[in-house]
């Protein structure tokens, strides 16, 4: 099994009591940690207003970040899940993740999906479209960018996007382009649309949830003519781990309390239903056991959200001492 881990970026109220001018280098610092460990890559989440509800604290941008943290490493791969296909348009898009795969030497990966967040979406003026027509732009933005990648311009006459020899050079380092994570777990559509475009597949994490889904993903590959075993299919984790239950219950009591602190109580209590009796969540041996069964299913890439990573390290460690090496043979 191969690891990525989530940079706190704010959206999750993770960079709370930080002040600004020092959010960077908590950032870069735990990238910088990552890239020295275990881990394969780095995410960041694209988002604008924060989780659970909208705040005034910091939420930093995605792409931004792909191109700072680009600049500041040398070997670890940057993700982020997942790019909203709407907040910019494709071809755009497509031009700043070349960009940024140059200034990376060639290690961004594009989770890219519908998005979904619907406050975001209006306050910043995109409206809230349907869900097919998100999905509809999805597929016709995952043409738009494949194609600059590979031949350096892009034509479309779309129902949702227009363009007409869109120029993008340099194109990515990256041979074929820069690889498709197509994120979420829509039967019907969205893994569709992964089963024609996706390198990797990222949805639902759970035991059952994970083989259902790989199961409708595995009848679009055959369906539209693509190899399902070439799909390395991932998931997010959030990771809530101690040596002890007691310590993984002092844990989730101060990840609860500091998004109170922001969001109130009964939003933080809603939170936690994240947390609870999911697989990242116990001591390393429940959870080694946990994802034991789930890779037994196929999971190959498990993404991993440590809500304390700006302030406390100590569950990073135990988990890259205790989970990643019972996992990654």
């Amino acid at each position: 099994m191969r690891f990525g881990m989530f940079v706190p970026q704010g959206w999750r109220l993770d960079l709370t009591g930080i002040a600004p001018a020092d959010q960077w280098n908590v950032m870069k610092d735990v990238t910088l940690r990552a890239e020295s460990g275990p881990w394969e890559s780095v995410w960041v989440y694209d988002h604008f207003h924060t989780v659970p509800a909208p705040t005034r604290e910091a939420t930093h941008e995605a792409w931004s970040l792909m191109s700072a943290l680009g600049a500041v490493t040398s070997t670890i791969r940057l993700g982020q899940m997942c790019t909203a296909i709407s907040y910019r348009n494709p071809a755009y898009l497509a031009k700043v993740a070349a960009t940024a795969d140059l200034i990376s030497g060639g290690r961004i990966d594009m989770g890219i999906g519908g998005g979904w967040y619907e406050h975001e979406w209006r306050a910043y003026g995109y409206g809230f479209p349907s869900a097919g027509e998100r999905l509809g732009r999805l597929d016709e933005g995952i043409q738009i960018m494949r194609q600059a990648w590979t031949t350096g311009s892009a034509i479309l006459d779309g129902k949702h996007y227009q363009v007409d020899g869109a120029i993008v050079e340099p194109k990515p380092l990256q041979d074929g382009g820069i690889p498709l994570w197509i994120a979420g777990g829509g039967e019907k559509v969205t893994l569709k649309i992964a089963a024609k475009y996706a390198q990797y597949t990222n949805f639902d994490g759970t035991l059952d949830g994970f083989t259902h889904k790989s199961a409708i993903l595995r009848d679009h590959c055959a369906s539209v003519g693509t190899d399902f075993d070439a799909i390395t299919r991932s998931a997010n984790y959030n990771i809530a781990i101690g040596a002890t239950e007691a310590e993984v219950e002092d844990r989730l009591a101060q990840t609860r309390d500091r998004i109170a602190r922001y969001a109130g109580d009964e939003l933080a209590d809603a939170s936690m239903s994240a947390f609870r009796g999911m697989p990242g969540v116990g001591t390393p041996e429940q959870i080694v056991e946990n994802l034991t069964a789930i890779r037994a299913q196929g999971l190959e890439y498990a993404i991993c959200y440590f809500p304390e990573a700006a302030y406390d390290t100590s569950g990073i460690e135990l988990f890259e001492r205790e989970v990643i090496p019972a996992l990654q043979g």
